[in-house]
């Protein structure tokens, strides 16, 4: 495969977290009974007419200047075809007068991929196919329509064909929801479907300049998918490519249960969609003051999060445990901690490893937790138990270790442990002595065993090497 280049490109599809849909009054909410959030408008009933929300324009354009993208006078589009809940038989979109164009996301790696446009759109309704197999049309027995989404404001968010690799497809779309929820234009729940995404993939030799011909994987809802989507669609064209078939331009779907894709249609182009002005709506062009008013409520985003955190536990921007304490939401709490006397770097740790998808302690106690750790009054395991009892039930970390007997051992019983772990079974201390590194985790189990899990794990680990060093 080394051979070969993934060319990847994005388009995200992101509802908007207004009241309300795009152009009309009827709420814009998930689960609700079917067909109940429907008026004349959104069922494209004749005589209706649109009315364009101000919030969710506002929302949009945050969505664009979080991505460094200009702000741009707009107009809105028809995009004809047909499908059963497309109640219009035609989508309200943009075209080529997009309101965001031009701008730009960062990983966390530090790779950055172009963000072509993110434009404003409605989004359709929601078909049920019962019966058969997989939840497709082909086989089912019947469909259901629920009307209820359709008309729900979308932000379709496209990117360059920037990204290389299945991994930098995830970390772009898991920092994209990050940035949607930071800045309050979404939920993102991608198990709700308010964040959808579609891959554009294509297969060129390594080196070269011209993009192969490209698929077009459908409805990825879930970055797990995505990835094996992309890893799938890779195999898939290389073994056509190599076999001296043609890769067809088309539009496929990912079968989640079986791990493959397969095709739906002929890839569309826009000449296939007929776009024309829509001649309903008004153009739009957001004022100076407009745009600087939704500026101003910005806030700090996960970019120069990262930048803080890092700077705070004295580590890379790059580092992997920066990147899941700001997606976490923990940073705040890790910051806190540092200024309260904890070392940076095992604030990060504890908090990336220890505290994710937890409900976080008080910052001052999760200091304490780690100046008792970094001090040698609890050994890495027994804080990490003094921490989670701080996360389920709260309490003062020094009376949360005095109540599970936690103390720390005299460094005479440590290395009087060591000594007899190493006495107790002499093949593997010969094996260890001659290069096998790992035995060095069996030796530590010995003494964790030997002290009641008392012993700090660094501490053995130093008293092999002076022992080793001393034969």
């Amino acid at each position: 495969m080394t051979e070969w280049e993934m060319v990847v490109g994005l388009e995200v599809h992101c509802e908007l977290a207004t009241a309300t849909k795009l152009f009309c009054a009827c709420p814009n909410a998930f689960g609700d009974e079917p067909n109940t959030n429907v008026c004349p408008v959104c069922l494209g009933l004749p005589g209706s007419l649109p009315v364009l929300n101000r919030h969710a324009v506002e929302l949009a354009m945050r969505v664009g200047l979080a991505l460094h993208c200009s702000v741009e006078p707009s107009i809105f589009h028809r995009k004809n075809y047909f499908y059963p809940d497309m109640p219009k038989d035609y989508q309200i979109s943009q075209y080529d007068e997009p309101l965001n164009v031009g701008g730009r996301l960062d990983l966390p790696d530090g790779t950055r991929v172009g963000v072509t446009r993110a434009h404003l759109e409605e989004d359709t309704g929601k078909t049920t196919h019962v019966g058969g197999g997989g939840g497709r049309i082909h086989g089912a027995d019947h469909s259901l329509v629920d009307y209820n989404r359709a008309g729900v404001p979308l932000v379709e968010i496209v990117s360059e064909p920037d990204i290389r690799s299945a991994e930098q497809a995830k970390a772009y779309v898991n920092e994209l929801r990050a940035i949607l929820v930071a800045i309050g234009a979404s939920d993102a729940r991608m198990e709700e479907g308010s964040l959808r995404i579609d891959a554009n993939v294509s297969m060129r030799r390594a080196g070269a300049e011209v993009y192969g011909t490209r698929a077009e994987i459908k409805n990825l809802n879930s970055v797990r998918s995505l990835g094996r989507a992309l890893e799938y669609e890779v195999r898939r064209q290389v073994g056509r490519l190599e076999a001296g078939e043609a890769v067809v331009q088309e539009t496929r779907h990912w079968n989640e249960d079986e791990g493959r894709t397969s095709s739906m249609r002929s890839k569309e182009e826009a000449y296939d969609y007929r776009y024309f002005p829509e001649p309903d709506l008004v153009a739009l062009a957001p004022s100076a003051e407009w745009l600087a008013g939704v500026r101003a409520v910005l806030p700090v985003l996960p970019s120069e999060r990262r930048v803080d955190l890092a700077r705070v536990a004295g580590v890379a921007e790059t580092d992997a445990a920066v990147a899941a304490v700001v997606q976490q939401g923990l940073d705040g709490l890790v910051t806190a901690a540092v200024g309260a006397g904890a070392d940076g770097r095992l604030a990060l740790n504890r908090a990336a490893n220890e505290l994710a998808h937890a409900t976080p302690p008080d910052a001052g106690a999760f200091a304490k937790v780690l100046r008792m750790e970094a001090d040698g009054r609890l050994t890495a395991t027994q804080a990490k138990g003094v921490l989670a009892e701080l996360v389920s039930a709260g309490g003062d970390p020094e009376a949360i270790a005095a109540a599970k007997g936690f103390e720390a051992l005299e460094g005479d019983v440590v290395a009087g442990a060591v000594d007899a772990a190493i006495a107790a079974h002499p093949g593997e201390w010969e094996r260890y002595a001659g290069g096998e590194a790992k035995l060095a985790g069996f030796f530590v189990g010995k003494v964790m065993a030997a002290t009641a899990g008392k012993a700090d794990g660094k501490a053995v680990t130093a008293l092999l090497r002076e022992r080793l060093a001393g034969r």
